[in-house]
């Protein structure tokens, strides 16, 4: 437990090339699962759901019908409104937590790391580079962005407005629906793919990447010597070999 507050999922968090235990990234995953699939039914409710409430109490019959002999009722209907507050905030610890996981010194604020690093402590560690799992992340920050422009368009077109001088809308939402309810799925995807199968969809475009010479990555075969047992059959070596020379 001591080494888990120390190093969290970091195999050395001093290390010039970090590593990181998979099995807690994939808890991890799991752990943060809840979001995609709380903001897909908070999306699916927004872009699909009805845009009236009706009071059903309130329905008056006009004792007239239209031309297909149908009732006609008088209601009172409002026009629904949404307050996306909650929503914003998960997204914005969502984009915390993604970020968090980025750096050594930042993850020691995610209370998610620290919770799968402990869930992970009693299994094999699987090493797996940082870099890869970095540029994962970074394909989440900006899907979860993405949502935080949608869910807040006023704010933001007043942000931009006030930078550059420009005239976007603030009366109404600019990002088409399906952007965002289309990301979030695909996010969806990409967290059950990591979490029950671990298969991290980040890290395969980041491999094609450094197969076109775009990007670079560490040697993760490297990455996976035990040099410490190394170390210690080597030691074990040398032992034998003064012993054998002093029996001589």
């Amino acid at each position: 437990m001591f080494n888990v507050f120390k190093n969290l999922w970091f195999r050395n968090p001093r290390e010039q090339d970090i590593f990181i235990n998979d099995i807690a990234v994939r808890i991890r995953a799991g752990l943060l699962l809840f979001i995609p699939i709380y903001m897909s039914f908070t999306l699916y409710d927004a872009v699909f759901g009805t845009h009236w409430v009706v009071d059903g109490n309130t329905a008056v019959d006009t004792y007239d019908t239209d031309w297909d002999d149908n009732i006609i009722y008088a209601v009172n209907a409002i026009k629904r409104t949404y307050d996306y507050t909650v929503q914003t905030w998960v997204l914005w610890y969502a984009l915390f937590e993604m970020i968090a996981g980025m750096f050594v010194f930042t993850s020691r604020f995610s209370p998610t790391i620290l919770i799968a690093s402990i869930l992970a402590s009693k299994q094999e560690p699987k090493w797996k580079p940082l870099v890869p799992k970095r540029f994962a992340w970074s394909l989440g920050s900006t899907f979860i962005i993405v949502c935080l422009v949608f869910f807040n368009p006023d704010v933001v077109a007043e942000w931009i407005n006030s930078l550059f001088g420009t005239n976007l809308p603030t009366t109404f939402n600019y990002m088409p629906y399906w952007i965002p309810l289309i990301l979030v799925w695909v996010c969806l995807g990409f967290m059950w793919m990591e979490t029950v199968l671990g298969f991290c969809v980040g890290c395969k475009i980041h491999s094609l990447l450094v197969m076109m010479k775009v990007l670079d990555e560490p040697c993760e075969a490297c990455g996976n010597i035990d040099w410490d047992e190394i170390r210690r059959k080597n030691e074990e070596r040398l032992k034998r070999e003064a012993e054998a020379a002093g029996n001589h």
